[in-house]
C-alpha cells in the first residue's frame, strides 16, 4: 500500500515540478515582455513569483528534504563557537605577517633568478 502511495506522490511531484518550471518560464517571459515597466514593479513581481514557485517546490518530496536540510543547517550554525574579537584580530595579524614573509621570500627568489638569467644572457 505504501508503495502505491509513494508512486502517486512521485507522479504528483513530477507534476508540481512541471508547474514550477512553467511558473519560472512565465516569469522570465513576463519580465522581458514588460521591460518598459518600472524596475520596482518587475522586481516585486519576480519576488512574488519566486515565492510561489518555491512554495510549490517545497511541497514535493525533494523540496521537503531541502527545507529540512536548511533547518538542520541553521541548527548546526547555532552550535558553532565563533571566535572573539581578540582572537579574530590576532589571527588576522598572524596571517598578514605570514603573507608578507612569503611575499618577501618570493621577491628574493625572483630577484635572484632574474640576476642569474640576466648574467647568462648578457
Amino acid at each position: 500500500m505504501s508503495e502505491k502511495i509513494a508512486g502517486e506522490d512521485g507522479k504528483l511531484d513530477l507534476l508540481k515540478w512541471a508547474v514550477v518550471a512553467a511558473i519560472v518560464a512565465g516569469a522570465i517571459y513576463a519580465n522581458s515582455y514588460f521591460a518598459t515597466e518600472s524596475l520596482l514593479v518587475r522586481t516585486l513581481g519576480l519576488l512574488v513569483t519566486a515565492g510561489v514557485a518555491g512554495w510549490i517546490g517545497a511541497q514535493t518530496i525533494r523540496g521537503r528534504a531541502f527545507v529540512n536540510l536548511c533547518l538542520d543547517a541553521r541548527v548546526e550554525i547555532r552550535k558553532v563557537v565563533w571566535p572573539t574579537r581578540q582572537e579574530t584580530t590576532q589571527t588576522t595579524i598572524v596571517v598578514l605577517i605570514v603573507i608578507f614573509i612569503v611575499a618577501f621570500i618570493l621577491w628574493l627568489l625572483d630577484w635572484g633568478l632574474n640576476s642569474v638569467i640576466s648574467s647568462m644572457i648578457g
